[in-house]
Formats: C-alpha cells, sequence, structure tokens
C-alpha cells in the first residue's frame, strides 16, 4: 500500500517509478487481449479489456460532492454496473456546505477514496497531494475516450501551478462538447421570478428588463398574495452560504453587461479589475437595502445554509432570487414532482441603463472539476478504466438517456423519444433514485452536445424531445412569449473571450489569500449593507470600502491579468 504524501512537491522521478509499476503489461486497446479465466458478457457495455468484469469483481470508493440524491438499493444502473463489469461503487456523497469540512479531514488523515469528484474551485485536493497525475496513464493507450476527450483541450484542463508538478489531475464533469452545442434548458446566472408572477401580470414584455421592474413584478404579486400554501410569501431570496456567497456577491457586473467573470470585471484589453467596490455595485446594494426595508428580501437570507435555502425554494413561497440555474436545480425537480409548475422560476436579466445584458454565455468548461483519481488508491488503473468506459457511447446513453424501451424510444428515423409515461416517470424523484445514477453522473465527464448517430446528449437537449417534455402549464406559459425553450429567454450568448472566464484562473497562496480576505470582507459588510437602516446606508458601505481598502486587492488583481495574459499567449 502506498504511504500517503506529506510533502506537497511531487518528486518527477518518484511519480514515473509509481506509475511504472502500475502499468506494467499494459497495451494499446488495439492489443487488449483479456486473460482467459475472465468472462466479458455480451453486447457494448462491457469492457472488452477484460479489466472490469463480473468474473473479476472490484469495488470502487467513491467520494462525490454533489446536491444530487445518492441512488435507492435496488436502482437498476447499479444492477447494470454489476453485471456488465462487476463493479460495485460505495459512495459517499457529500452536500456543498459540508465540503469544507470533509476536504481538512480528507487531507489531515491522507488517506482517499478511488474516484474523487470535486467541485472545489480551491484545488485543496489537488495542491494537497490527494491525486494522481494521469498524463502518463493515458499515454498508454489504454481508455481510448478519455484520451479523446482530452485531447483538444488539455492545456485548459490541465494544472499549470506551483503545488504539485504540472499536468491533467481532473477530468473536467460539464461543457466539453461533441458536435452542435443544444438545450433547452438555462443553467447559468439570472434573476429568476416564478412564472406566476409573470402570468398575473399578463405575460408582460421582458425585454429592457431593469432592477427595478424586476422588483416592481415581484412587489405587485406579493402585494396581492401575501401567503403560499399557508406560508408566508418571500419576495426575494438572498444566498449569502458559505461557498455560494456569489449569489449575493455577483450581481452588480452582469447588471453592468459583464459576463460571469466572477469577483472582476474585464474590459476588451483585457484588463481584470475588482468592481466590489465600484459604484455598479453600490448601486445594486442600494437598490437591495431599499428592497429589505420595503419587506421584500428575505431577512433569513443570510443565516440560511444551502439546504435551508434550496429547501425553501421547494415550498414554492420565493417569487424571486439571484442564482445559477444549475445551482437550485434540486428545488425546480421538488416542484416539478409536486405538479407545481407555476412555482418554478424563468430567467430574467436586467441591466442597468446603456448596457446590452449577457447573462448566457458559451458553456465554459469546468477545468478542476470533476473526477480526479486518488493518490491512495491501490487499483488506479481500474479506477480510470471505470471513468474511461463510462464516457463510452453506450454508458453515455445509458446514463443520461436511460435504457432503450423502458426509460427512451428510438424512432424510425433513428431520433430517440420519450412516451407520456416515460416522461412523467423522469419528473418523479422517487423513480430516479431507482432509475438513474444523479450524484455519479454529475461528477463525471460527458459527451455533452450530439453523439455520433445526431442524438442528443439528453433528453433536455434534444429539441423535438424538449417541447415534448413540458408540463401542459410550461407548455402553455412559453407559447405566450412565442419560445420554444427557457434558454431563449436570455440573451444568444456571444463567442467567449478566449481567456474566459476568470474566475477559475488557478491562483498562488498570495492571491489566494487575498481573495479569501477579499470574500471575508463580503460576508462580513454585505449582510449590513443590505440590512441596516437605510438612513446608515452610506456610513455601513463606506466601512464595506474601508474593509475593502486594508486589502491589497492589487496582488489578486496583477494574479488575474498574469493568467488572463498567459490564456491569452498559450491556450
Amino acid at each position: 500500500m502506498r504511504t500517503a504524501r506529506k510533502n506537497k512537491k511531487w518528486s518527477t522521478l518518484v511519480l514515473a517509478a509509481v506509475v511504472s509499476v502500475g502499468l506494467v503489461g499494459c497495451t494499446s486497446p488495439s492489443e487488449e487481449v483479456a486473460p482467459e479465466d475472465v468472462v466479458i458478457p455480451e453486447g457494448d457495455l462491457a469492457d472488452q479489456s477484460g479489466t472490469l468484469t463480473p468474473s473479476n469483481p472490484t469495488t470502487l470508493t467513491t467520494w462525490i460532492t454533489s446536491a444530487q440524491q445518492a441512488p435507492a438499493p435496488d436502482n437498476k444502473i447499479t444492477k447494470l454496473l454489476e453485471e456488465q463489469l462487476g463493479v460495485t461503487l460505495e459512495y459517499e456523497i457529500v452536500a456543498p456546505d459540508n465540503v469544507d469540512q470533509k476536504i481538512g479531514v480528507m487531507l489531515a488523515g491522507g488517506e482517499f477514496p478511488d474516484l474523487v469528484g470535486t467541485t472545489d474551485l480551491k484545488m485543496r485536493l489537488l495542491e494537497g497531494g490527494a491525486l494522481l497525475p494521469l498524463d502518463e496513464m493515458l499515454a498508454t493507450g489504454d481508455y481510448p475516450n478519455i484520451s479523446t476527450h482530452v485531447e483538444d483541450d488539455i492545456k485548459k484542463m490541465s494544472y499549470a501551478g506551483s503545488e504539485v508538478d504540472p499536468g491533467l489531475y481532473i477530468i473536467p464533469n460539464y461543457n466539453r462538447f461533441y458536435g452542435e452545442v443544444t438545450g433547452g434548458t438555462y443553467y447559468g446566472p439570472a434573476f429568476w421570478i416564478q412564472k406566476r408572477v409573470l402570468e398575473d401580470a399578463g405575460y408582460p414584455d421582458l425585454e429592457n428588463m431593469t432592477i427595478e421592474r424586476y422588483f416592481e413584478l415581484i412587489e405587485n404579486f406579493k402585494e396581492k398574495n401575501p401567503e403560499t400554501d399557508g406560508a408566508p410569501t418571500v419576495g426575494f431570496e438572498l444566498l449569502a452560504s458559505t461557498g455560494r456567497e456569489w449569489g449575493m456577491t455577483n450581481p452588480p457586473a452582469l447588471l453592468a453587461g459583464s459576463p460571469n467573470n466572477g469577483g472582476v470585471i474585464v474590459d476588451e484589453a483585457g484588463t481584470a479589475e475588482i468592481y466590489a467596490d465600484k459604484d455598479i455595485a453600490k448601486d445594486f446594494y442600494e437598490v437591495l437595502n431599499e428592497k429589505y426595508d420595503e419587506g421584500l428580501v428575505d431577512p433569513e437570507s443570510f443565516t440560511l445554509t444551502f439546504d435551508q435555502y434550496t429547501a425553501k425554494l421547494a415550498t414554492g413561497a420565493v417569487l424571486g432570487m439571484h442564482d445559477q440555474g444549475w445551482n437550485f436545480g434540486t428545488a425546480t425537480d421538488s416542484l416539478r414532482s409536486a405538479g407545481k409548475d407555476e412555482y418554478t422560476y424563468v430567467p430574467l436579466m436586467p441591466v442597468y441603463e446603456g448596457a446590452e445584458p449577457w447573462y448566457a454565455d458559451r458553456d465554459v468548461m469546468n477545468t478542476n472539476q470533476g473526477f480526479g483519481i486518488s493518490y491512495s488508491s491501490e487499483q488506479p488503473e481500474k479506477a480510470l478504466k471505470f471513468i474511461d468506459l463510462m464516457l463510452s457511447e453506450p454508458w453515455q446513453k445509458t446514463l443520461s438517456w436511460g435504457i432503450e424501451g423502458e426509460d427512451y424510444e428510438v424512432g424510425e428515423d433513428g431520433l430517440f423519444y420519450r412516451t407520456d409515461e416515460q416522461r412523467t416517470n423522469s419528473r418523479d424523484l422517487t423513480w430516479r433514485a431507482s432509475n438513474r445514477l444523479e450524484a455519479l453522473l454529475d461528477m463525471l465527464p460527458k459527451h455533452q452536445g450530439q453523439f455520433s448517430d445526431g442524438n442528443a446528449f439528453g433528453p433536455d437537449d434534444q429539441p423535438i424531445e424538449f417541447f415534448e417534455t413540458l408540463t401542459d402549464y410550461d407548455r402553455g406559459f412559453i407559447e405566450k412569449y412565442d419560445r420554444q425553450t427557457w434558454r431563449q429567454f436570455v440573451n444568444e450568448p456571444p463567442e467567449n473571450p478566449k481567456y474566459y472566464p476568470a474566475w477559475n484562473i488557478g491562483l498562488e497562496a498570495d492571491a489566494t489569500q487575498v481573495n479569501q480576505q477579499l470574500t471575508d470582507a463580503n460576508v462580513q459588510h454585505l449582510p449590513k449593507v443590505i440590512a441596516g437602516d437605510p438612513a446608515d446606508f452610506e456610513a455601513n458601505w463606506q466601512s464595506y470600502l474601508d474593509a475593502i481598502g486594508s486589502i491589497d486587492v492589487k496582488v489578486y488583481e496583477d494574479a488575474i491579468n498574469a493568467g488572463i495574459q498567459d490564456r491569452l499567449a498559450n491556450w
């Protein structure tokens, strides 16, 4: 058994030795021959190399950061993994709110699960030595699906810092596209509003939306509907939970017409600057301060954990919030499962006068987020082979569409579709726990876009299927706006700048520390700025500015700008 890595720097010589030991006897895929005593199941889901088979069962410990639910004991895809590959997954699924503590415990112990699924933008597991570099393993040719997946973007995917050796450690879980990009659901940032609010307002024009108009729609509805299903109606929810405080801090940039670059705005020359202390931020928080004083902003906003926030949205009592669409998917699923489509949300794009909305971007690859193989794993080749197989088209279709004839059908034209019963099943959380591996799929690399046969990655992306997926209420609602998808409620995204996005630029320790200090200043001061007496707004704002002024912001800005220039030169 390997001893846990204690030093931050990983010796290239030692790495080569360890990887070489793990790869003795490996051949290229075309030369792979399964041992004679290995029985390979029939069908295209089996591992033809014989690495993962029922005749030699494998248990892979799996750690996942996700808000998705764990599979039920009777899950049919779990059984399929066992029948076809002999693989049993032992899950530990950690909610985003609890991930910081768990990462600390794992790093202190030095022992990690085989498969490490992380969304930690601070890269603590990677830089702490928890993960194996994968480049030499991929160079063997034994993992062709992963190699194809990473070859065009490996510079973007690879770690380039100095805490451990540069290289590919994490296979990104989202937004590596094949073929055309399609989609019906919008998962990006927006000021979300319940459909019943727009319905009550007579389906108003959503063009030229301002923050004032947005709150006016909410205020008018709340006055007429002070309660929702017996609970007080909440006008606007503000997410300030640890690790999700960007729900509170990102809106000023979007209101100013900037795409989501995190804590900075980048001008046309490629120069980044923080905006937290600028007038565009002050203007937004002054509006929030007024709306808080009027009772529109939930007074519990600053004490809710992420789980509590999601649970409150799932009640249907919250009329609006700023958030990323993917971040509250479990609440949307819960509302849909309960048949409360009018309580689900539509994305709106308020901007300041003179600004053009740039809320929707071209989906950005989640670099440094996804699955890695742990340094302490005793079976790294099997763990990587599992990810490789999951990236094959047959397994991707199984994970995203389900099983043909049970979960979807194939038309005479070869395109996948679902029956009404199958669509109803897909919205039921209990059914999904037994028929989907959603937490696993959330973290796995994906064949997004199109498969080689022209079908979209999943039902939500299949144009002919998406509209039929909608309930009668949603079809009626969307037709009022003469649109076919929810993505059509936001801007058509222009080409992303070459460096984009700035928020996932890797930072050295000093810049990371400054960034954390800025986050701490936001968490400590913005609640008072927003919830304080309007008469004290200027004084509270000045205290916030003073806190930012005491931080060496230039260290952070210089690091971001260096990262931008590096990407412009090398990507």
